[in-house]
């Protein structure tokens, strides 16, 4: 039979099943683009709004759809936006008008105050002089309009919207690579599920599901978790790297779970990796916030809380990778357990040192040739933060010692720092500063660890070497060589913190008493006891004492408009020590001890602290600690230190070092190069060694009985990290 008589009826049948399977494929990708909508609507609709609010805000629409309380004329930086709060109001009002079991469901009268006070918005089209208002804050709340409620406005009404909404797009100046980056796509994202254009979301998904990478650049996360959100390579972690860039990305990770735009899981374990080895161990028991790493919004005052656990309960949906640790820090938010991690880190790409027990938490923030001291005070906060990387070092045994002490702290006395005592601060333009000594760093084993900072302030020239030995339970603190020639005295704080039980003191020569509110000078202060917490001075020096009422404004520590100048008074505790004018060669030594009682305290100086000071010079900073048989030690320079009767260590460079003894000899050593500059570290040990490292070359020499060391540095994004290692 001719092929052109063959019967058509099987091509036919060929032809539907094609269309069928295109169909079926179509459809299911039409239902998974609304799957991903009804979830972020659910999410929308999750909080619940109180009648009350609903009508309050009814109620301040007026004819012209303003709300009474806004002002709508000042959109200055300093402003803060207060028009952003009628957006907000929109998304509050439609989430209560979609949301079965509210009372205002489906409400008629609501409905339409919702398009009246759309189409002011619209018409007004109010642009802000800061940028972040017109990328992110008005498409961000418009676009979440319109997924709750945008197809019962008039069309004409949602078509008006769509260009403001636009200008949430991957050319708008926001959209660099940084915690912006990240909102400004799901905003566009969340658009194109809005307007159906599915082939221009699945490109947007795409740069969202490739946002979680390491930085080889300046902006992003950093290779030790760390976050900077601009090129000064400040430390933006908690802030934009955990509201903005982790969150948004774990948020739509939720979202598309299940469907052909599910993210890889390599990248949604590496979020998991940074969420706890960065994120959480830079929160306060993973739980509270750490106002060692806040910036600015230190200006702002805030309410203490635990974070919340959704960006957890998502990750547990997509992932089982380290869902016990995830789960851990959702028992500890909830309050259901209490702390049992205890760490040592440091985020050598951002000059940031954190130690946590189960009891304490603690941190040590300073800054480097390699990055800025403090972000700029954008847009009005933080006029006073100076010196808040100047060696920082906040101590915490619940998370709130520290809680909205602000208006009233005294800005030239840090805990941690050492400052000039200058008759006022800067101006706040001046606060930004680039750092300029390399010799900033700290070794760590993951337990304990070292702090070196060969300080020189960009702001006055002020000078000293800085270190801090953190150990199981308590960590010793050293300062030498601080010098200033400005006229002024150069004080360095043990600590100020809000006055939260009585202060009992020891002077020498005299009983132990508590001591009465006011100003206090001790010429031989030998201990102080506050709030669970013992500081011990092991060496006879001057230690000033405040411990009274202390007031100031909100106001006086922002140039942001509208902030309240009403006198705030709290009960402050300040310690430090006062190095007088233009000291040469001033110095400190105090200890610091934890979670431990009063007769505790007074049983240690009794008995006596585990503690000797081996070096406090501008060349050698070193302590051991007799009972853990462990040694650290900060070499700005080459040199030697005797670790104990017959064992030696000669450094050949700069470095840090932490030394674990047993027996006589050195068991383990963690070694980093705060220059990061070295690509070798050379030393000599006493005795006979041999290491199972390839990085690590040890060379015995019989003769002298001693093992000379070649250790290959990390180089690159890891430089500045630590090196540990055993020895047999």
């Amino acid at each position: 039979m001719p092929m052109n008589n063959l019967p058509k009826k099987p091509i036919i049948i060929i032809q539907i099943i094609f269309v069928l399977l295109y169909c079926t494929k179509v459809w299911a990708q039409v239902d998974e683009i609304r799957l991903i909508r009804q979830r972020i609507v659910s999410q929308l609709k999750s909080n619940p709004i109180k009648a009350e609010e609903v009508s309050r805000l009814m109620n301040n629409i007026q004819s012209d759809g303003s709300f009474k309380y806004i002002n709508y004329e000042d959109l200055s930086r300093t402003a803060s936006f207060p028009q952003r709060k009628h957006t907000a109001g929109l998304v509050t009002l439609a989430q209560a008008h979609e949301t079965e079991g509210n009372p205002y469901y489906l409400n008629k009268v609501l409905l339409n105050k919702i398009i009246l006070a759309t189409n002011f918005w619209v018409e007004n089209d109010f642009v802000g002089d800061n940028w972040h208002n017109n990328q992110i804050t008005t498409p961000g709340n418009l676009v979440n309009l319109m997924l709750l409620i945008g197809e019962k406005l008039p069309a004409e009404l949602v078509n008006r919207a769509q260009p403001i909404i636009s200008r949430a797009n991957m050319n708008a100046s926001g959209a660099r690579p940084s915690g912006d980056r990240i909102v400004i796509a799901g905003i566009l994202a969340k658009n194109l599920l809005f307007i159906e254009d599915k082939a221009t979301f699945e490109e947007i998904i795409k740069i969202i599901a490739n946002e979680i990478k390491f930085s080889t650049g300046e902006r992003g996360m950093q290779h030790d978790y760390s976050f900077h959100h601009r090129i000064d390579r400040v430390n933006n972690t908690t802030s934009y790297g955990y509201g903005k860039y982790a969150n948004a990305f774990g948020e739509w990770c939720d979202y598309v779970a299940g469907t052909k735009y599910a993210f890889d899981k390599d990248k949604i374990n590496q979020l998991v990796d940074y969420y706890l080895d960065g994120v959480y161990k830079q929160l306060v028991f993973g739980v509270y916030e750490d106002i060692s790493v806040k910036n600015r919004s230190i200006a702002n005052r805030s309410t203490f809380q635990a974070k919340g656990t959704l960006e957890i309960e998502r990750l547990l949906r997509s992932t089982s990778y380290r869902s016990k640790e995830l789960k851990e820090i959702i028992k500890l938010r909830k309050g259901e357990v209490t702390p049992t991690l205890s760490f040592a880190k440091y985020f050598w790409h951002s000059e940031h040192f954190v130690l946590q027990r189960p009891n304490y938490y603690t941190t040590v923030r300073m800054f480097s040739s390699r990055n800025k001291n403090m972000e700029k005070p954008y847009n009005g906060p933080g006029i006073t933060t100076h010196h808040r990387a100047d060696g920082t070092n906040y101590l915490m045994l619940k998370g709130d010692e520290y809680h909205n002490i602000w208006p009233i702290y005294d800005w030239q006395k840090i805990s941690g720092t050492t400052i000039l005592q200058k008759p006022e601060l800067h101006d706040g333009e001046s606060i930004q500063k680039a750092g300029i000594m390399d010799f900033v760093g700290a070794v760590e084993n993951g337990q304990n660890g070292t702090v070196g900072f060969d300080f020189t302030s960009p702001h006055d020239g002020t000078k000293a070497k800085k270190a801090w030995f953190f150990f199981d339970q308590s960590y010793v603190c050293l300062g030498t060589g601080i010098k200033g020639d400005k006229g002024f005295p150069v004080a360095t704080t043990v600590d100020q913190v809000l006055i939260r039980s009585p202060i009992s003191t020891l002077e020498t020569g005299k009983k132990a008493v508590l001591l009465p509110d006011g100003n206090h000078k001790f010429r031989q202060l030998k201990w102080l006891y506050h709030g669970n917490i013992g500081y011990l001075f092991p060496v006879e020096s001057s230690v000033h004492v405040t411990n009274k009422v202390e007031t100031g404004r909100w106001s006086d520590i922002t140039d942001q408009k509208n902030i309240s100048n009403k006198i705030v008074s709290r009960e402050v505790l300040k310690i430090w020590f006062d190095h007088g004018v233009n000291p040469q060669n001033g110095s400190y030594i105090y200890m610091v001890f934890p979670g431990i009682s009063e007769s505790e305290l007074k049983s240690l100086y009794v008995s006596g602290t585990p503690y000797s000071i081996l070096s406090n010079t501008k060349e050698l900073q070193a302590v051991k600690n007799k009972e853990e048989q462990e040694v650290q030690a900060v070499f700005y320079q080459s040199g030697n230190l005797l670790l104990e009767n017959k064992l030696n260590l000669k450094m050949d460079s700069a470095g840090i070092i932490l030394l674990q003894l047993l027996h006589g000899k050195v068991h383990s050593m963690s070694i980093s190069d705060p220059t990061r500059k070295l690509k070798e570290i050379t030393f000599t040990l006493d005795g006979l060694y041999k290491v199972l490292n390839k990085n690590i070359s040890a060379i015995k020499n019989k003769q002298s009985n001693t093992t000379f060391f070649t250790l290959k540095m990390p180089e690159k994004e890891y430089a500045g990290k630590s090196i540990t290692f055993q020895l047999k």
